[in-house]
């Protein structure tokens, strides 16, 4: 099946730009992985997919423009990206093409207030759209209710920023307890006008998630770092039901996922109709403030 016509320009709740990763990569194998396979991985859960992007090297050309061509071949119109990651790219692609790319900051919860006062400054700068957090990615790991979250939370709901957060089993080889679903629960009661939209596909408590999602109105679901053929039948069904409005579409292009295949098995997908504009676009254009 190809691209239905009558799809709108999908906003992309994760994308990022072709560098090269070595470096950050290679920190992580040094600082937090301990077995021998993920020591020869291009990148650290390259076991979970069968094709990483630009495994072997960068490609040759400027990586905005790279993105922008693999963007406008799928038919994204704008993409959520990190101003922490690759920053004078990021950068660069935020300030020549404000039309197509928003900020996103990913916070480490371990610096405490010096965190918070750059995650200010970069809002003031980039005119953020979102905060990030991966708790199985900082050393040492945060939990998503610890203490050391909260004034991260504090300072989103100050801002009016959502807030993305990893949920479920880690791709890399590292503990999840930090993400386990359930302790959003608390952090949702304590702040309830936070909003928070769940990345990387919570298994295998994608149900708990569809259960969270219906009690808390500002909890809302990516479907970032999954290959559509491997979204959960959970997912697909609260969306055709009452959870229209939660779901957001999120690639993983090009840490994990080519956009190619992405948009090749979507249209395979059993979203209803009236479920796709919503999922493309219009989620995703009002979590993050798009006109």
């Amino acid at each position: 099946m190809t691209r239905p016509a009558s799809w709108p320009g999908a906003v992309d709740t994760m994308i990022g730009f072709p560098t090269d990763h070595r470096a950050l990569y290679d920190a992580m194998r040094r600082q937090m992985l301990r077995d021998s396979g993920s020591q020869g991985m291009a990148m650290p859960a390259e076991y979970m997919f069968n094709d990483v992007p630009h495994r072997d090297g960068v490609p040759d050309g400027d990586p905005v423009e790279v993105t922008l061509e693999e963007m406008d071949a799928h038919g994204i119109d704008v993409g959520l990206v990190s101003v922490s990651a690759a920053p004078e790219v990021t950068e660069r692609a935020l300030r020549d093409h404000p039309d197509r790319f928003v900020a996103s900051y990913t916070v480490d919860p371990n610096r405490c207030m010096d965190q918070i006062r750059e995650l200010v400054e970069a809002h003031e700068r980039h005119g953020l759209r979102a905060v990030s957090v991966f708790p199985h990615g900082v050393q040492p790991q945060v939990p998503i209710d610890a203490p050391l979250m909260y004034p991260v939370y504090a300072k989103c709901v100050e801002l009016g920023l959502p807030i993305f957060i990893t949920v479920g089993v880690a791709g890399p080889r590292v503990p999840s307890k930090c993400q386990k679903v359930e302790l959003l629960d608390q952090v949702l009661y304590d702040f309830p006008d936070l909003v928070v939209v769940m990345r990387h596909g919570a298994e295998p408590w994608v149900e708990h998630a569809v259960k969270l999602m219906v009690k808390w109105p500002n909890l809302h679901f990516s479907t970032s770092a999954f290959a559509p053929r491997y979204y959960s039948p959970a997912i697909v069904d609260y969306a055709n039901s009452r959870g229209a409005d939660r779901i957001l579409y999120g690639g993983y292009y090009p840490m994990g996922l080519e956009l190619e295949r992405i948009f090749a098995e979507l249209p395979h997908v059993g979203f209803a109709d009236d479920v796709w504009p919503k999922f493309l676009r219009h989620n995703a254009a009002r979590v993050l403030g798009l006109a």
